[in-house]
């Protein structure tokens, strides 16, 4: 089972890092697509608002059906959102490819976590692991 403890640790920091990469890309995303400031702020109040909404429903699927079947899901929806909004051409595009990705992070989210919890049962161990995943 320690096999998998990079790759947990990995789509947790994934969804970390997103939300990093976006707040240091709003001026680019400013300059190409123009937007007022407010549509600035749907950038990021579309995948904030899906995630915030839907942690809860989320962890209680993954105890229903498997935190492990859940997360893989959530990763394949998590790629091919980011593709769309790689791909965006127009600011709607875009805070709708990134509330997919909102809604795709809140089912990797407790469903990492509560795989990081089955890996290292010791609290210390556990805290280190989520620590070694956040990024910087």
């Amino acid at each position: 089972m320690r096999r998998s403890v990079p790759w947990v640790c990995a789509r947790y920091f994934l969804l970390l890092l997103d939300v990093t990469v976006v707040n240091v890309a709003l001026p680019s995303i400013g300059e190409e697509l123009a937007p007022s400031g407010h549509g600035l702020a749907w950038v990021v109040d579309a995948y904030t608002v899906p995630l915030a909404a839907l942690l809860l429903a989320a962890g209680g699927l993954g105890d229903r059906i498997g935190h492990r079947r859940i997360v893989i899901a959530g990763c394949v929806a998590f790629a091919v959102a980011s593709a769309g909004c790689s791909l965006a051409g127009s600011l709607v595009s875009l805070a709708i490819w990134r509330a997919l990705q909102g809604v795709a992070a809140a089912v990797m989210l407790p469903g990492t976590l509560a795989l990081i919890a089955d890996l290292y049962p010791e609290a210390a161990d556990r805290a280190r692991a989520i620590v070694v995943s956040r990024p910087a």
